[in-house]
């Protein structure tokens, strides 16, 4: 490790606000994507159920499939900016033109339609990758200060509620005021573009105020003899795994959230949006939460038993949240989120501990590659989550066109809202307990490399 600057470790304020600027462009994107893109195909679009399944699973399949190689060329290229930078700078306007035409729906026929939605999507997921991959990345070069890139990161993940907040706060609201004459399709594509300049914005900002201060030598692995490496990683293969189930309850419960707020609680668009708000909200004081928790107590403890808890409280709502029960459906969803939530800052801290893990254990530092594998983990979830709710909603007789559901359909969403998350959680929090004896019983490994040092609370 090279570094380039004597004050390596210091990052000033509007550093960390600029970095935080870039998450905040791809919360815009990622909050649509968990909480929007759904409804938006079926109800807004117009694609059916299954097409939709189809798609997400084609699309994000392919997307995992190219997320190595983006990882890959940031291993292996450094432009006179740095090895992450450039990619905001130059993919910024892509990036932000890639939301606003999944956004727009075009007056084609159907098949037209699927096929402009395939390409559009696609191309938001490709865009998608390739700025989230440097992104996640860049941290490790701007400082090589523990304490520095905490406070960075507190930046990053608050700033990434505000923009998620934004997407779920004023969507919903604006697409269905009258200036839009009824054509509920123009709002979301002008709500959208607006979303999408500020994006852009943001990835520029972080482009021209965060730093590479923090030089890594290249890593001259091909990809075949990473994977054979990154298999022996544990660690790093039970967090994939509890990336993949944790992600689909969340991203079926977030995208099940706006249907079971218009069709089993029969809410308009600001009680919609004030739904979904709640979720953020929650999200919002679980980090505060869990920040507090584990300075006193076990980390990956806080996981596996919030999960399971998380569990337990899902299956609670789908058994006491009735049509009518609107303030208990809120406290129910409010206290769901937040639990489901305590674990997040504990997640992406125990990563760096799996590629420590890895070192450890085979004698090389893969932490690009880890985390393109977490990357991967989350699109593999994304994918199958969309096909499950795409597939599941036909299952329950669910038509986009028809106002009235049918009880039916109703308490379909329910089951999807509530008992099929619960399941996904049940099973994480058993994944992160294993996770943790695995870790306990490697610990005389991971001490004795790092040379004795203090380990942290596990």
């Amino acid at each position: 490790m090279i570094n380039l600057n004597s004050k390596h470790s210091e990052l000033t304020r509007i550093e960390k606000i600029a970095y935080g600027a870039g998450d905040f462009s791809i919360n815009i994107a990622y909050a649509s994507m968990m909480l929007l893109i759904t409804y938006f195909y079926t109800d807004i679009f117009g694609l059916d159920p299954i097409d939709l399944g189809l798609m997400f699973v084609i699309i994000r399949s392919i997307d995992a499939m190219l997320t190595p190689f983006m990882g890959r060329l940031t291993d292996i290229y450094t432009s006179q900016w740095g090895r992450y930078r450039h990619y905001f700078l130059f993919l910024s306007i892509p990036f932000g033109l890639s939301i606003v035409l999944t956004f727009t729906t075009p007056d084609l026929t159907y098949s037209s339609k699927l096929l402009y939605a395939y390409c559009s999507y696609g191309f938001f997921s490709l865009m998608f990758t390739a700025v989230t991959i440097p992104y996640i990345s860049i941290l490790s070069v701007m400082t090589d200060c523990r304490k520095a890139r905490l406070s960075a990161s507190g930046y990053r993940l608050f700033m990434a509620k505000i923009a998620a907040f934004s997407v779920v706060l004023l969507v919903p609201v604006i697409t269905s005021i009258e200036y839009w004459h009824g054509d509920i399709k123009i709002g979301y594509q002008a709500i959208m573009a607006c979303m999408a300049v500020i994006a852009v914005i943001g990835l520029l900002l972080c482009f021209s105020k965060v730093k590479e201060r923090v030089h890594y030598p290249d890593n001259n692995l091909s990809l075949l003899q990473q994977i054979k490496i990154i298999v022996k990683n544990k660690l790093i293969l039970l967090l994939s795994a509890s990336c993949i189930i944790s992600t689909m309850g969340f991203m079926i419960r977030g995208a099940l959230a706006i249907y079971f707020a218009k069709y089993y609680l029969n809410l308009g668009s600001t009680g919609q949006s004030l739904f979904l708000a709640t979720n953020v909200i929650a999200s919002i004081l679980a980090m505060i939460a869990s920040t507090y928790i584990t300075k006193r107590f076990s980390k990956i403890g806080l996981f596996y038993k919030s999960q399971l808890l998380a569990g337990v409280v899902s299956l609670l709502l789908f058994f006491v949240v009735t049509p009518d029960g609107i303030v208990l459906a809120f406290f129910m969803f409010f206290v769901l989120s937040f639990v489901v939530d305590l674990h997040a800052p504990v997640f992406w801290a125990s990563i760096a501990d799996a590629v420590d893990y890895g070192e450890a254990t085979t004698g090389h530092r893969l932490t690009g590659f880890s985390y393109c594998l977490i990357s991967m983990s989350q699109k593999i979830a994304i994918g199958l989550s969309g096909a499950l709710v795409g597939w599941s909603l036909t299952a329950f007789g669910y038509d986009a066109n028809n106002e009235l559901k049918n009880p039916e359909t109703a308490q379909g969403i329910l089951v999807l809202f509530a008992v099929v998350p619960a399941l996904f959680h049940i099973c994480v929090g058993l994944i992160m307990k294993k996770y943790k004896y695995v870790k306990q019983t490697s610990t005389g490994i991971t001490q004795s490399y790092r040379g004795n040092t203090k380990l942290e609370k596990i």
